[in-house]
C-alpha cells in the first residue's frame, strides 16, 4: 500500500501489534477483561488513571501525525482522534463509555478474533507499505 509517509508506515506496524496482542489477551483470558470493568466501575481513581495516558497517546498521535491523504494515513490520524475523544471522555465523563464496556464483554471473544484481524491488516500494510515522500 502506498502512502505519504514512513511514519504512517511505522505507526500502523505499532498499532498493528498492540491490536494483536489485545485480541490474544481477550482470547487467552477473558476473565481478566471481566475483572478490569469490575475493577473500573468500583475504582473511580482507575478510571482516571486509565483515561490519562489514552488522553495522551490520542494527542500525541495527532500532533505527529495529523495526514489525511490516502487510506492508511487516514485510518492512522482517525485512531488518534478516537484515542482523544476516549481518553477525554474517560476523564470527563466515564459512565457512559463503562455501560459500553461492560454490554461489550458479552461479545469478547468476538472483539478479540476482530482485533485480531485488524492487527494483522494494520501490521502487514505497515510493512510492505511504500512510503512515496
Amino acid at each position: 500500500m502506498d502512502t505519504i509517509s514512513v511514519l504512517t508506515l511505522r505507526l500502523a506496524e505499532a498499532i498493528g501489534l498492540y491490536l494483536i496482542v489485545i485480541g490474544i489477551s481477550g482470547l487467552a483470558g477473558p476473565q481478566r477483561w471481566r475483572a478490569v470493568m469490575d475493577d473500573l466501575e468500583r475504582l473511580p481513581g482507575l478510571v482516571m488513571a486509565f483515561g490519562f495516558p489514552v488522553f495522551l497517546v490520542g494527542a500525541a498521535l495527532i500532533l505527529i501525525h495529523s495526514i489525511w491523504r490516502d487510506p492508511l494515513s487516514i485510518l492512522v490520524s482517525l485512531i488518534g482522534y478516537v484515542a482523544l475523544a476516549e481518553g477525554a471522555l474517560l476523564l470527563a465523563v466515564p459512565a457512559p463509555l463503562l455501560k459500553l464496556g461492560r454490554w461489550s464483554l458479552r461479545y469478547i471473544r468476538g472483539w478479540a478474533i476482530a482485533s485480531i484481524l485488524l492487527g494483522l491488516l494494520f501490521f502487514y500494510a505497515g510493512l510492505t507499505g511504500r512510503a512515496t515522500l
